[in-house]
């Protein structure tokens, strides 16, 4: 009988330590700024590197209306000339994301979350 309590209270004690909720952001949120004027994307597209389960917010200007969107994670944001549009998501897949605007078809950055 004593064996059987001790194992309830393990069995209990274990059950607590993993829950079924999401993952908690790690770090600080990662702040991209993003400018396209004139098709040409400021700063130039590269990689940019963040790690799993950290926040990220990527603002973009886009001098014409279009879409900015984050392969992968199925983020979007519509663009409207001249004013500021937020993607805002937790990174909690590894990969590497290819970040474009749809009509304009320009590859703002590539997404490394690992």
């Amino acid at each position: 009988m004593r064996h059987l309590a001790a194992l309830l209270v393990a069995v209990m004690a274990l059950s607590g330590c993993a829950t079924g909720g999401p993952a908690a952001a790690v770090g600080p949120i990662k702040e991209i700024t993003i400018t396209i004027s004139g098709k040409k994307v400021t700063p130039p597209p590269g990689r940019i590197e963040v790690r799993l389960n950290q926040g990220v917010k990527i603002t973009v200007t886009s001098d014409v209306a279009d879409e900015a969107h984050v392969h992968g994670y199925d983020k979007a944001a519509t663009l409207l000339p001249n004013h500021p549009s937020v993607i805002s998501f937790l990174a909690d897949t590894t990969g590497l994301f290819e970040v474009e605007t749809h009509d304009q078809d320009l590859q703002l950055f590539q997404l490394v979350v690992s």
